[in-house]
């Protein structure tokens, strides 16, 4: 890998990236598809407990050039059956949003490792089904939690392996 390389990279050379690889939580890996593209990552959430044990979700993260006065743009890969995140890839996840009236959105002090730890916990202590972007998720986890349990392990099954 080439720090450096790339002058539209907002993170290349910089240590967050060693920062980051180097404090992942046991359940993500982190690969960059261009070692010359610090700026656009792929991580990998394998959740060891929960709902979605035992399946694998990709996330595609993009830097801007903003950064960190702007949250990187994520987007989930797989398909999954989930309150926080629609099956077409958007997230709900308050850092990620450059403006929140709840004061946890993102904030020029918060790193690439934040991002990384707050989708991780997505899918453990801030998976929210009382203000969900996938409504039809949230409202079938209500209604079934055993047929809503059914479809998360059909989903895992066909697109998360």
């Amino acid at each position: 890998m080439v720090l450096g390389a790339g002058p539209a990279s907002p993170v290349s050379g910089s240590p967050e990236v060693a920062e980051l690889e180097a404090n992942l939580p046991c359940t993500c890996k982190v690969h960059f598809p261009d070692p010359n593209k610090l700026h656009c990552f792929q991580l990998t959430v394998t959740p060891d407990e929960g709902y979605y044990q035992g399946g694998k979700f990709q996330f595609e993260t993009e830097v801007p050039d903003a950064y960190n006065m702007v949250p990187p743009k994520v987007k989930c890969l797989t398909k999954i059956w989930h309150p926080n995140i629609t099956e077409t890839g958007e997230i709900c996840l308050s850092l990620l949003r450059e403006h929140s009236i709840d004061g946890t959105g993102w904030a020029p002090t918060r790193t690439l490792k934040d991002v990384v730890w707050g989708l991780n916990s997505l899918f453990t202590d801030l998976l929210n089904f009382d203000d969900p972007l996938n409504i039809e998720a949230a409202e079938h986890h209500l209604r079934d939690k055993e047929d809503f349990r059914n479809k998360v392990d059909d989903y895992i099954k066909r697109y998360a392996r």
